[in-house]
């Protein structure tokens, strides 16, 4: 059944390669995929990783950030990392030369090297990725996995589907025991709970930015829709303190265009200064738009208030413990269906409606500063990997 299975989903997944060749051409001359997409799908400048190391895998920028407890733990020689997204990537090679983007799954066939451990982040289930490296001799882990209760029940029509894949993953190490039950119910053996890995390494400050002597707001990673609630909470803010500043930081960099418009009707209609804070990190605006990556660590740490993005939408939520962890006032949407976990592990987030948001901006002083109550273990992990050294 085993053989079958690989053999069917191998011939599935190129002849789905094939059918997408036209599309995947025609995307890869945007400015989004431009680099992703050829090194994905054509391995244009995407070499084999080296035999024999530790491959860490994770999707984007939250989860390659997430890894670096993990990364830091062993010699860079013996580091392989790969990601699918552009953000993902661009921090995964911080890590070491050895990055790659990875390769669609039929790929894999020409591409994939023998390796002693392949680790994977959340869920990541690329059913040829674990089958490969798993019979090409190495242990395969998947950590910090989690099932949402907005993704479970898609995953259980598929249980036969992730039967299959579970027979290539040795260890799981889960988020929480919730996690744990709904993994082993999809066919997952040996499942752990360590905890959300997330917690576990927290950026630090990259650089100091002279805090505004005024109130402080930070729209963090936000999603198309939620900036015009925040920049209508802002507004509303401004009538009663004159002085506040607020910092606005798009969660994608192809949306800072349409997101500038978007503040320059604002600002014209009420009379407020901009910036962009990649002209002027200088904060003297009542509106910044920060248009650059990597900066949002160091605008945490200067925010009285914070307003998290990506849950008055549904998508799922961000990582709020990388502003609690300097004690801000915390706004969130209903929409943390991702990030349950870690909200459970923070004191004093404020989670409202949409529509509610203004007001919950003017009544900031009500509001309670953050705290982390706990943070997650990666030593089972840690001493997984090192016994196949």
């Amino acid at each position: 059944m085993e053989k079958t299975f690989l053999f069917l989903y191998s011939v599935f997944s190129f002849l789905l390669y094939l059918l997408a060749l036209p599309f995947l051409v025609l995307f890869s001359v945007k400015a989004k995929y431009k680099e992703a997409l050829p090194s994905r799908f054509f391995l244009w400048h995407n070499t084999p990783l080296r035999a024999d190391g530790i491959w860490f895998h994770a999707c984007s920028l939250g989860e390659a950030k997430a890894l670096k407890p993990l990364v830091d733990a062993f010699a860079k020689e013996q580091l392989r990392m790969s990601a699918t997204t552009q953000t993902g990537f661009g921090v995964m090679k911080t890590y070491t030369k050895e990055s790659r983007y990875l390769p669609f799954e039929p790929l894999l066939f020409w591409w994939l090297r023998p390796q002693k451990a392949l680790v994977v982040m959340e869920a990541e289930f690329w059913y040829l990725l674990f089958a490969l490296a798993h019979k090409r001799g190495a242990k395969t882990l998947l950590i910090n996995a989690r099932m949402s209760d907005r993704s479970y029940p898609k995953y259980r029509q598929f249980r036969w589907f992730y039967n299959q894949l579970f027979k290539h993953i040795d260890e799981v190490y889960a988020q929480t025991e919730r996690d744990k039950q709904r993994l082993l119910s999809l066919g997952a053996r040996d499942v752990r709970v360590t905890g959300n890995i997330k917690l576990a390494y927290l950026p630090c400050v990259t650089g100091q930015i002279e805090k505004p002597s005024s109130l402080v707001v930070c729209g963090a990673s936000t999603h198309e829709g939620e900036e015009d609630l925040i920049l209508k909470a802002f507004v509303a803010l401004k009538q009663v303190h004159q002085e506040a500043v607020l910092l606005l930081v798009p969660r994608h960099p192809e949306r800072f265009e349409s997101v500038a418009k978007i503040i320059e009707e604002v600002v014209v209609q009420n009379g407020y200064s901009m910036q962009r804070y990649s002209d002027n990190r200088v904060l003297s605006s009542d509106i910044v738009l920060v248009d650059v990556m990597g900066e949002l660590v160091n605008l945490y740490a200067i925010s009285d208030i914070v307003v998290l993005g990506g849950a008055f939408v549904p998508t799922g939520g961000h990582n709020a413990a990388e502003a609690a962890q300097f004690g801000c006032k915390i706004i969130s949407g209903k929409h943390f269906f991702n990030q349950k976990d870690i909200f459970e592990a923070i004191e004093g987030i404020a989670v409202v409606e949409a529509e509610d948001l203004a007001q919950s901006v003017l009544d900031f002083e009500k509001l309670e500063h953050t705290k982390i109550r706990y943070k997650s273990d990666l030593t089972p992990i840690l001493e997984s990997i090192q016994r196949v050294l």
